[in-house]
């Protein structure tokens, strides 16, 4: 007896996937293997599993990986401060190289023949999966149900969905859902009226941050212990990478902090509009320079500046395990083990205020920068420096 192919999908338990796992065993008469990677989002391990068996599927794989997640995707990207386009802190770019790199080591292990994702044809994602793959397995088949079927809009899905009885979700206005993305690092809101970018976003939408006119009345202050430049501590006690953000995602998203709304321009090709809540990212991004300006030179810092664009954009294009992004990140941690120290932050109705520095680093020297007369600093040389640099305007 012929065994069959088997197909290792990323699965949601939700409704695009789900509909992705019944067209999958239909079209290709494949045994499908569902891969979950719990990576912080909002997630019902008992509801993936029940909607996994009700179609048939005999090996769920729910993996947790958000500390993985943090320290080896999330750290070094803060570590290069990357933001795309001024103001895209990279959400949901970093999480597609973990899933991929771990979806094909299922793959591996249960000898599959192919793996297949959710990623529509109009997205960055089915990028940044399929460079994954192929960098992990680049002779296991990639398998994009969005490029083949002739399920072409959202109407489709759910006339399918309903024709094979699949649950179709409701949000909280009892209409078919916004497109979304979350992760322990932030929470992407895309589609329905979003797409005209004159529509205001609704609050609704808003999952992790409360609205600034309706934060506390009061200032939050955190204190972000950092080492090797990572963090490391929260107000004095140390956590594990993934309860470290969720500790800060708490903190500034009652605090109104984090929110992002902007129209971005995707690899492909296209321009998308999409509403962005990083609250705990948000800080972290903002103490990292903080801690960076007392503890590096000038020149790391500006190198540093002067690569992030490249850096970011390499991420959101889904460059992750490219030799081009190794090579800027070895830029970005050249000087990591100097970055240690704290910093203070306030919080308040949607603000961030750096309310201090502290380190034990010698990069900056109050003797040298205070008014007050000091033997530190020769006054004479900035003559010198000035008739130096006059000569690079000719």
């Amino acid at each position: 007896m012929k065994l069959k192919k088997k197909i290792v999908l990323a699965y949601s338990g939700g409704l695009d996937t789900s509909i992705i796992l019944k067209w999958l065993q239909e079209n290709y008469d494949a045994e499908v293997i569902t891969y979950t990677a719990n990576i912080g989002q909002e997630i019902d391990k008992n509801q993936i599993i029940r909607n996994a068996k009700k179609l048939g599927v005999k090996n769920i794989i729910i993996e947790d990986l958000k500390d993985i997640f943090v320290k080896d995707y999330v750290y070094p990207m803060i570590r290069g401060h990357a933001i795309y386009e001024g103001v895209y802190l990279l959400g949901t770019s970093i999480a597609r190289p973990l899933i991929a790199k771990r979806q094909i080591a299922i793959a591996k292990k249960f000898k599959a023949h192919a793996v297949s994702h959710g990623s529509t044809g109009k997205g960055n994602d089915q990028v940044r999966f399929e460079l994954g793959y192929h960098y992990f397995g680049p002779k296991i088949k990639i398998i994009a149900p969005w490029r083949e079927w002739k399920l072409n809009s959202r109407t489709d899905l759910i006339r399918y969905a309903k024709k094979n009885n699949i649950p179709i979700p409701k949000d909280k206005k009892g209409a078919s859902p916004f497109s979304v993305d979350d992760n322990l690092y932030h929470t992407s809101t895309e589609g329905k009226v979003l797409e005209n970018p004159q529509n205001a976003a609704p609050e609704f939408i808003f999952q992790r941050t409360t609205s600034p006119e309706k934060a506390p009345n009061k200032p939050t202050f955190v204190t972000i212990g950092f080492k090797n430049g990572d963090p490391i501590t929260v107000n004095g006690k140390k956590l594990s990478p993934g309860n470290l953000l969720l500790k800060l995602n708490i903190l500034a998203g009652k605090n109104g902090i984090g929110r992002v709304d902007l129209v971005e321009n995707r690899f492909i090709g296209i321009k998308s509009r999409g509403v962005y809540e990083t609250p705990g990212g948000t800080l972290l991004m903002t103490a990292h320079r903080a801690i960076e300006s007392v503890t590096l030179d000038k020149e790391t810092m500006h190198k540093k500046d002067e690569i992030m664009p490249k850096y970011a954009e390499l991420i959101y294009n889904g460059f992750w395990y490219s030799k081009a992004r190794f090579k800027l990140q070895k830029i970005v941690d050249l000087k990591r083990n100097k970055i240690n120290g704290l910093v203070k932050l306030k919080l308040y109705k949607g603000n961030i205020t750096i309310v201090s520095r502290q380190t034990k680093s010698s990069a900056y020297s109050m003797k040298k920068v205070s008014f007050e007369e000091n033997k530190t600093f020769n006054k004479s040389n900035v003559e010198r420096f000035i008739n130096f640099h006059k000569k690079k305007l000719s």
